[in-house]
């Protein structure tokens, strides 16, 4: 498969991937996750930007934020994400929705990291490759609006 330095793809037949053909639209800003020990506070911060996601387990906090906010003493940090989110409400009864984004994606080496809620899923991708997956999740049927 081939690239134009844009990202954008120049020669790849359409993916017959998934089941189910949806509409993404880029959240604008850049992001970052961000990690801390479980028994961390959720900063105050973090709530500042258009989109946050906080996931917490025995293990570990996870947060997604605008890069921004992100104070530069914080340790790990990894950051230059976009956010891609599938148009909502989904019907939990749907099947197969989030493999037709993502394996695409995998299959051409772009790495994602996902995030589901209630209505909903937002797929994050390096910046650097925001073009490369917006031209591959095009090929693959779906419809990619960004910033």
């Amino acid at each position: 498969h081939k690239f134009t330095a844009a990202g954008e793809l120049t020669s790849w037949p359409k993916y017959v991937g998934g089941p189910r053909q949806v509409r993404l639209t880029q959240t604008s800003g850049t992001y970052s996750i961000v990690r801390f020990e479980p028994q961390q506070k959720v900063p105050e911060w973090v709530w500042s930007g258009a989109f946050t996601s906080v996931s917490k387990t025995q293990n570990e906090l996870s947060i997604v934020c605008e890069s921004k906010y992100v104070p530069a003493t914080t340790q790990k940090v990894d950051g230059e994400w976009s956010v891609l989110k599938v148009e909502g409400p989904l019907n939990f009864s749907l099947v197969g929705v989030l493999s037709s984004i993502v394996k695409p994606l995998a299959d051409e080496g772009v790495s994602i990291f996902a995030i589901s809620t209630f209505d909903t899923d937002y797929i994050l991708v390096k910046s650097v490759n925001l073009s490369k997956a917006a031209s591959l999740l095009e090929y693959s049927g779906h419809q990619v609006i960004l910033d």
